[in-house]
């Protein structure tokens, strides 16, 4: 063969090559393609509507059982007519679009009307609320472990979110948690991230921006230092198997727990110790691309919660740092009502100035000038459960 028909023969070999690797890098990038969801737009636009400024979410999603102690603790008896009348009262205070952004509920709330027969997802909307729904199952024992929980409920998940987005939710909460004084053990850790990271998934691909809660419990004698180890290892493990499943960050919120001792260490730390651990922690493992960080009180006092999210507000964040408390908004609430239809105006007052003050704490603005003596008693119970 001539020296010019090995060259070309040559040329033919390394094109032919080329093509072939050209083809193998497509065939590759083609299988690393994840296709946008059908909702990705609304849900990053739900999100960041319940991650503005001076807003945050009322969660109101106690089981009924829970609901039913809450009832029992004023007296009430625990009646399905009792807990929509409290609702009710919660959902139907004037002026509340202001403060609050988004409202968690129970199932069965999410069906509930008014006396008059309006539902209440549409008094929600009408202030400019976005009803949201409690999705898990609740927390049981893990066997094989010490005294820890997972929580179950992915069962039927993707069936009962799009019934919810049928209903009007839009956007979603489920709660994990992670014991300190139990180890925390790490079949324990990774069946809480992995087991959050496919509810958001399943809760993305319905339509419902997931709330990702994974609640580092107050219960334990550690320290500070002790709850910022595991704080970090429970959002590094959540957020590697957020990512595993193709999550969309821009269209989820995070519920995490504030960084403070245990809640029997005897340690009392200022507001600005714990806005400086819980945004140390933050930073080193939550992307600038989630839009909201929505804290839970976790049996923290009002004032106490209040505090510590205006603390956390007086630099600026890579994200909208801001509120999702039940017992924080609600207690004073509860007290003021009674059961009584008479106290309905003064329980209504009492929310709208407790939701305004953490509005304020968002916003790094919040003075405690003025604050009730009943605003700073703890509301810590060991072990609690929704």
């Amino acid at each position: 063969m001539s020296a010019a028909n090995k060259n070309f023969m040559g040329r033919r070999v390394v094109a032919r090559q080329a093509r072939a690797a050209r083809a193998a890098v497509a065939r590759r990038n083609a299988k690393l393609v994840v296709k946008a969801g059908a909702y990705d737009e609304e849900l990053v636009a739900t999100a960041n509507k319940i991650a503005s400024a001076g807003r945050g979410i009322l969660a109101m999603d106690e089981s009924n059982g829970t609901c039913g102690l809450r009832l029992d603790s004023i007296g009430v008896e625990n009646t399905e007519d009792n807990r929509r009348a409290y609702r009710q009262l919660l959902v139907t205070t004037p002026g509340l679009g202001e403060y609050i952004s988004g409202a968690i509920l129970f199932e069965e709330t999410l069906y509930q009307s008014t006396t008059d027969g309006k539902p209440f997802v549409d008094v929600l909307n009408s202030q400019g609320i976005i009803p949201g729904i409690k999705v898990d199952k609740g927390l049981v024992p893990m066997a094989n472990s010490n005294k820890e929980s997972w929580c179950q409920g992915l069962d039927g998940l993707a069936e009962r979110c799009a019934e919810y987005y049928k209903q009007g939710a839009r956007f979603a909460k489920w709660r994990s948690v992670v014991n300190i004084s139990a180890g925390p053990s790490d079949k324990a850790l990774q069946d809480c991230a992995y087991g959050l990271a496919r509810y958001a998934a399943i809760a993305q691909d319905n339509g419902l921006v997931p709330i990702v809660e994974p609640e580092i419990l107050l219960d334990g004698e550690h320290d500070i230092d002790r709850t910022l180890e595991v704080a970090s290892k429970t959002w590094a493990q959540t957020f590697k198997f957020l990512a595993d499943q193709d999550v969309l960050f821009e269209g989820i919120l995070l519920k995490p727990s504030m960084v403070t001792p245990g809640a029997d260490s005897g340690i009392k730390c200022s507001p600005e110790t714990i806005a400086e651990y819980t945004l140390k922690m933050l930073n080193r493992r939550v992307p600038p691309a989630v839009p909201g960080i929505m804290f839970l009180s976790g049996g923290q006092s009002e004032l106490e919660s209040t505090l510590n999210l205006n603390a956390m507000n007086q630099t600026p964040n890579p994200w909208h740092v801001s509120f999702s408390y039940a017992r924080a908004l609600q207690n004073t609430v509860l007290k003021t009502w009674q059961g009584d239809e008479a106290n309905v105006d003064a329980a209504q007052t009492a929310l709208i100035g407790r939701a305004k003050a953490n509005s304020m704490a968002q916003l790094g603005k919040y003075s405690a000038d003025g604050e009730s003596a009943s605003a700073g008693e703890g509301m810590y119970e060991k072990g609690y459960t929704y």
